[in-house]
């Protein structure tokens, strides 16, 4: 059980400040207001979206409840993979970062699952109720991911020499997310850091599958 501990404390806390601060930005905030944190650097700014990760849109209602259902079926898979790693006794540090994965999954999923069923359309007039007395502003699968965090770190204007964009503002980092986002991120890019320390040992045993019969 003590090897469960680390990862399901990770997923609970992970949920536990996404639904949070969603919540609170839901309902204290209307859509576009924002307020500095670091200046023009860092600051909290309410959005919504219908799609993937960061911002991006898919398909409209029906790839909305497509991605959603995905989405889904996704966490189901890696919290499968995340028991299963446990149980073979993986490299500690990738369960962690799977169970990363898995947390900041399962906190977009409930945005999309039920915030259509527990809140009014948000405005950019005023903040949204929560359970309304006439009800929600969409239907279960169809509910909008919150996002918040905005770092705008380099702004500025490409050179005339510049292709395609010449002129144009460009801002580095545009997109708006959460802090589901960023567990995912965060797993992500650490598997792929350290994929070789994560996978040694299974990499051993396939080059040498018959080196016990051979010491035999």
């Amino acid at each position: 059980m003590k090897a469960y501990f680390k990862p399901f404390l990770a997923i609970v806390l992970i949920l536990l400040v996404d639904q949070i601060l969603k919540f609170w930005i839901k309902l204290n905030m209307a859509l576009g207001q924002e307020f500095k944190i670091l200046g023009d650097y860092a600051m909290i700014h309410f959005t919504e979206n219908n799609g993937m990760a960061f911002g991006m849109e898919f398909g409209g209602e029906a790839g909305k409840l497509a991605l959603t259902l995905f989405r889904i079926a996704a966490v189901c898979g890696i919290g499968y993979g995340v028991v299963y790693l446990i149980k073979k006794k993986y490299h500690r540090g990738l369960i962690m970062n799977l169970a990363l994965i898995f947390a900041g999954a399962m906190g977009n999923i409930i945005d999309s699952t039920f915030y259509g069923l527990i809140f009014n359309e948000s405005s950019y007039y005023e903040a949204a109720k929560f359970l309304p007395a006439e009800g929600g502003y969409s239907s279960l699968f169809h509910g909008k991911v919150v996002d918040m965090f905005y770092l705008p770190l380099l702004q500025g204007v490409y050179p005339a020499w510049f292709p395609f964009w010449a002129g144009e503002e460009f801002i580095f980092f545009r997109p708006v997310f959460n802090v589901a986002d960023s567990a995912i991120s965060i797993g992500v890019v650490m598997i792929l850091i350290y994929q070789k320390r994560y996978f040694k040992e299974e990499k051993k045993e396939e080059l040498y599958p018959h080196s016990e019969m051979i010491e035999e």
